[in-house]
């Protein structure tokens, strides 16, 4: 599966920033494959900004030049799949730079609305599109003042937007409305950070100082942190950031992602009852449900393929699918002498359209192995996202689960999907099984939601489980 989230870094310093913001903001580079950009500022200079193309290089190679030149004691770094960003804005709030994470699906209805007001113009992207972060500013700046302008660009939003905004004086940090993307403040002696993923500033030398809760807004100086908007108390987090997005060592709302997905793989196992000899992870974040199963179920963990990371450290894809389907099957390599004459259970994180289970459940085949038991580590997807990137598709029919209750529905052009959810019922079990067939497993079996949000050990309505069970 190819992400398409985002994520951020700031830094408020009584030193130059650019060190840490350099190394804070690659820490994010497993949360998108297109661009990525810094922005600074100092006293001296002003304003400065870079903001690179990092399909066919790494953040670092990209930016290095760059962070020997940049100089500034506040700065906010970002990396995003779709927009170019952070952005710098001259506004009646002065300037400042901006950047976001989220997803707005009302966006040609917002645009309608501030060209009525007399706003002038938005510049096209290369594909026609109106950069939403822009979009955002162009909220903001029609309140008198920023947190008035944040408050209100989050409210007319349908969907969710988390944003850094970094004036001369501060970095402004607000956590969407629901807390579906996480916000966490880390602090050391002379400085303090703003950051997307938790372990983004451990190395650096900041201890966790708090995480913002739903809807809180901050404004971030070297000497610390004032709320300027209290939280609220509905949350709505996004439960794949444990089960896929996030990295191993991260944490969000005090739990841990690789923990949980140890409970992900040991109550599935707990359900199972086949006996394969091994078992095994679909790399990279399927490895750690696996080791949970295997721990649970006392099958012997093993890596009958391995990811070949010398060349392939990151998810870029081509668009093309036909080149796609290739090149997820060059990155795997296979370790004959652990498949062949072999019964395998597989535990990758999802299944989205199929096509890269299909194709490595096919090379293990063909390597000799006997069996390949699936086992995905959440439910069917049967819903496209509406907060956040969450991949590049453009139609919920490119999700396996919604072909096959396609076909087995024929006609009906509206069907009951919660029955489909119910993994008790008998249209959960024929989807399966059409799932299985299609993609030429020996079993599959779907983590239930009940189980995984178990995993997860939040209360369940402060989850969002929308892609699953398609309730807001």
């Amino acid at each position: 599966m190819v992400i398409s989230m985002g994520g951020f870094f700031g830094v408020a310093s009584k030193q130059d920033c650019v060190f840490d913001l350099f190394f804070g903001t690659d820490y994010h580079s497993h949360l998108g494959t297109r661009r990525a950009g810094m922005a600074v500022y100092s006293q001296k200079d002003g304003f400065d900004r870079a903001i690179h193309n990092i399909e066919n290089a790494p953040f670092r190679t990209k930016f290095d030049k760059d962070a020997n030149t940049m100089h500034g004691n506040l700065g906010i770094g970002c990396i995003s799949d779709y927009e170019p960003q952070p952005l710098i804005v001259r506004s009646h709030h002065g300037t400042y730079a901006i950047t976001t994470v989220g997803k707005v699906n009302n966006k040609d209805e917002i645009v309608r609305n501030l060209f009525e007001q007399g706003h002038g113009h938005f510049l096209e992207m290369s594909g026609g599109d109106i950069n939403t972060t822009e979009l955002v500013a162009a909220m903001i700046n029609q309140r008198d003042n920023l947190i008035e302008g944040i408050r209100y660009a989050q409210e007319l939003i349908d969907g969710s937007m988390t944003l850094l905004i970094m004036t001369p004086k501060a970095i402004y940090a607000a956590r969407d409305r629901y807390g579906r993307t996480p916000i966490t403040v880390g602090r050391k002696d002379d400085a303090l950070c703003i950051s997307f993923e938790s372990f983004a500033y451990l190395n650096l030398g900041y201890a966790p100082e708090r995480e913002l809760g739903p809807g809180e807004i901050v404004a971030v100086t070297p000497e610390g942190v004032t709320t300027l908007a209290a939280p609220g108390t509905d949350m709505k987090i996004c439960t794949f950031l444990w089960v896929y997005y996030g990295y191993p060592s991260s944490s969000y709302e005090g739990i841990s992602v690789e923990e949980m997905r140890y409970n992900c793989g040991a109550m599935l196992a707990k359900r199972d009852d086949v006996r394969p000899d091994i078992v095994a992870g679909v790399p990279d974040s399927g490895t750690p449900h696996a080791i949970g199963y295997a721990n649970e179920s006392g099958i012997p963990f093993s890596r009958p393929f391995i990811k070949y990371t010398p060349t392939w450290p990151r998810s870029f894809m081509p668009t093309i699918q036909s080149q796609r389907n290739l090149i997820a099957k060059m990155k795997l390599i296979p370790v004959h002498d652990l498949i062949k004459g072999r019964s395998l259970l597989l535990i990758d994180d999802s299944i989205v359209r199929g096509t890269q289970l299909r194709e490595t459940t096919e090379f293990l085949y063909q390597s000799g192995a006997k069996e390949v038991h699936i086992r995905p580590a959440c439910p069917p997807l049967l819903f496209g996202c509406k907060y956040l990137n969450f991949s590049r598709s453009t139609s919920e029919m490119e999700l396996i689960a919604r072909r096959v209750i396609q076909e087995l529905e024929g006609e009906n052009k509206y069907p009951n999907l919660s029955v489909y959810a119910n993994p008790d019922s008998t249209e959960y079990y024929d989807m399966l099984e059409k799932i299985r067939e299609k993609l030429n497993f020996t079993s599959l079996r779907y983590h239930r939601l009940d189980d995984m949000t178990a995993s997860v050990g939040i209360d369940k309505c402060k989850l969002c489980t929308y892609c699953w069970d398609g309730r807001e």
